[in-house]
């Protein structure tokens, strides 16, 4: 066990030096973030001055009808700007891993020639997210517990879909299907390589938080220093979001390659991918 958490923890450390070798890999994540709360905010904002007015629901508490769409409608913008910077940033690091110098506007033009795609894919994960919520909420425990197993299984079973829209240029079925065959491929101990990220992202955690502490402990006393320690701590946990995420995608992507074209990307060490990743 101790070696497969190590092996994942190596690739941890490869998405690192990628992104770390084309930090502009980071920009892709911080323009999902942005276009994320921008999209939120257009419904958000609306919705709670309806629902403050008491227009949300009926006479009996329950919600008007329009209000489903409308929620499907969130999901499915949310997941449309998230897909598509993924798809971005997948396209990049594809391009990087295989000796290129990608730049932004490749990334971003190569998500939108996969347009359709993304469009069906974000509908279906839209559907899926509320489904998933519905249950959620069905049945208080048991809904919850429920709608945690289906949606860890539901996200074993898309690990790839995304590098998959943008290679192969499938729809979301035979996306969905084609990435079960490649977990099936290469199931192992894949899994491992995200205890191996978390494991890396914690550590890099802990400096972020203890200058957040040092920051609001300091603030009574010396609230220059406080605030300007709190300023840092924020800045740097946003900086840590993106690069959360980016580490996420490229690793994803660097299985994506290996588990369907056995070529290992640049970056990356044969013998721990061959390890964490090798067919049953």
């Amino acid at each position: 066990m101790f070696e497969r958490i190590s092996n994942g923890f190596a690739m941890a450390r490869s998405s690192w030096r990628v992104i770390m070798s084309d930090k502009k890999l980071l920009l892709f994540p911080v323009v999902s973030g942005i276009l994320f709360l921008i999209v939120t905010a257009s419904f958000l904002i609306p919705m709670g001055i309806l629902a403050n007015q008491g227009k949300l629901e009926d006479g009996k508490g329950n919600l008007q009808v329009w209000v489903y769409p409308v929620i499907f409608a969130l999901y499915f913008c949310t997941y449309f700007v998230i897909i598509f910077c993924n798809a971005a940033l997948v396209s990049c690091a594809l391009v990087r891993f295989n000796g290129g110098t990608p730049s932004v506007g490749d990334g971003f033009r190569a998500a939108m020639a996969r347009l359709p795609q993304i469009a069906a894919w974000a509908f279906v994960s839209a559907t899926v997210g509320l489904l998933l919520k519905v249950i959620e909420n069905a049945g208080e425990k048991v809904g919850q517990i429920v709608s945690s197993i289906l949606g860890t299984a539901w996200s074993v079973m898309t690990f790839f879909v995304v590098p998959i829209l943008v290679v192969e240029k499938v729809g979301p079925i035979d996306s969905v299907s084609r990435s079960v065959s490649l977990m099936k491929k290469t199931w192992g101990e894949a899994l491992t390589g995200h205890i191996g990220i978390g494991l890396f992202l914690f550590l890099l955690a802990i400096p972020i938080v203890l200058l957040l502490v040092a920051g609001f402990v300091l603030l009574d006393k010396m609230q220059g220093v406080g605030i300007a320690l709190i300023v840092a701590g924020g800045i740097s946990m946003l900086l840590y979001m993106a690069v959360s995420a980016a580490m996420n995608t490229v690793f994803m992507t660097a299985v994506y390659q290996y588990a369907s074209t056995d070529r290992v990307p640049d970056g990356f060490d044969h013998e721990k991918l061959s390890h964490a990743f090798g067919a049953k």
